[in-house]
C-alpha cells in the first residue's frame, strides 16, 4: 500500500504509550498524544525529551515501547514516511564543498524526482527562504542564519504534509525570523502539521496553535497556552488594568474582593497589576465598577498566560513527572 492510500483518511499524528530508553537512560516515557494539523510548539529545557520526540516522529528512532502513526503510516514504515515528512535538524551536517542548490537538488533526486521536477522544486524552496542569490555559493561559507534557511528549504522542498523543525529560529536575525515564521504559518494554513521546538518562547507563543510542555522525558501539559494556564489552580492569575483612576480602583478592589491575593500600582499610577484566584469574577466586578466609579478603562490584559509564564509555573510546581 502506498503512502497516499495509507494516509488518505487520516490527518493525525498519534503517540500511543510511547517510551524510549537509551540503555538505562530515559529519553521519553509513556507519551500519549494526538496532534491535529497546525503549528505545535515543543517547549522544555535541554534534556527534556524534545529532540527524542522529534526523532521518534520522523522514524529516525524506534520506540522501546508503544506505537507511533504519522497520518496513518506507522513510524517504522520509513519508505512511505519519508515522503510525508520534512525534517530540519538542529545540527549542521552538510557534505563538504556542496552548494545550497546542490544540497536541496540532491535530496530531491534521492526522493525520486526527475531532473526537471527536482530543479523546479529546488528554486521554489530557495525562493521561499530568500536564498536564490546565494544558491551557487558553498554552504560552508554561509552565515549561521543562511545555514538555518537552507536546511529549512531542503525540508520543505518536496511539500511534506508534516514538517518537523528542531530549533529552526536559532541564529536568525529578527527580520529573517519573521519571514520564516510566516512560512510556517502558511504551511499550517494548508492543513499540514508544523512541529517546532524552540527556546525562543515568546515566538512559540505567537505562532503555535498548541504547545506541549516537556520535562524529564514526560509530557507535563499540553493544549492551548490559555487553556493550560487556566488549569493551574494553585497560581493566582495576574491581570493588568490600565485606567484613569488606578489608585481608587486598587483601594475598592482590596476592600471588596476576597479572592485577590495582591495588587500593585504601576509606577506611573496609570494602572495596576491584580493577582486573583478568580479571574472571571474579577472581570465581572470590573464591569460593575466602570459604572459605579465612572471609570475610563483603557486595557485589561492577562499578564501570565504566555508560554514562558505557564512553563515557569509548571516547573516550579514539580512538573518533572506526570
Amino acid at each position: 500500500m502506498n503512502a497516499a492510500a495509507t494516509s488518505a483518511g487520516d490527518d493525525l499524528i498519534r503517540f500511543q504509550n510511547v517510551s524510549k530508553f537509551y540503555g538505562e537512560v530515559l529519553g521519553v516515557n509513556r507519551i500519549n498524544l494526538i496532534l491535529e494539523p497546525g503549528i505545535v510548539g515543543l517547549v522544555g529545557p535541554n534534556g527534556s525529551g524534545k529532540t527524542t520526540l522529534m526523532n521518534l516522529m520522523t522514524g529516525l528512532l524506534r520506540p522501546s515501547e508503544g506505537a507511533i502513526e504519522i497520518l496513518g503510516v506507522p513510524s517504522h514504515g520509513r519508505e512511505h514516511l519519508f515522503h510525508l515528512i520534512g525534517y530540519c535538524s538542529q545540527v549542521d551536517a552538510f557534505p563538504r564543498g556542496m552548494t545550497g542548490y546542490d544540497f536541496i537538488y540532491g535530496y530531491l533526486r534521492v526522493h525520486g524526482y526527475d531532473h526537471t521536477a527536482a530543479e523546479a522544486l529546488t528554486w521554489q524552496a530557495l525562493d521561499r527562504v530568500s536564498l536564490r542569490d546565494a544558491a551557487h555559493r558553498r554552504v560552508g561559507g554561509y552565515s549561521k542564519g543562511m545555514r538555518q534557511r537552507v536546511k529549512l528549504a531542503q525540508a520543505i522542498a518536496h511539500h511534506p504534509r508534516v514538517l518537523v523543525l528542531d530549533e529552526p529560529l536559532n541564529g536568525l536575525d529578527p527580520m529573517a525570523r519573521a519571514e520564516v515564521s510566516a512560512v510556517f504559518q502558511d504551511i499550517a494554513r494548508r492543513g499540514c502539521h508544523v512541529i517546532i521546538s524552540s527556546h525562543i518562547l515568546h515566538e512559540v507563543d505567537m505562532i503555535a496553535d498548541q504547545v506541549i510542555f516537556l520535562s524529564g522525558g514526560y509530557v507535563v501539559a499540553e493544549g492551548g497556552v490559555s487553556g493550560v494556564r487556566s488549569e493551574i489552580d494553585a497560581r493566582p492569575s495576574q491581570i493588568l488594568v490600565r485606567c484613569d483612576q488606578a489608585t481608587r480602583l486598587a483601594s475598592v478592589l482590596c476592600e471588596a474582593d476576597p479572592t485577590l491575593t495582591g495588587v500593585r500600582l504601576h509606577d506611573d499610577r496609570g494602572g495596576l497589576e491584580v493577582h486573583t484566584r478568580d479571574a472571571d469574577g474579577l472581570y465581572r466586578r470590573l464591569n460593575e465598577l466602570v459604572l459605579d466609579l465612572d471609570l475610563a478603562i483603557d486595557t485589561v490584559t492577562v499578564a501570565d498566560a504566555d508560554v514562558r509564564a505557564v512553563y515557569g509555573y509548571l516547573m516550579e510546581d514539580g512538573g518533572d513527572a506526570p
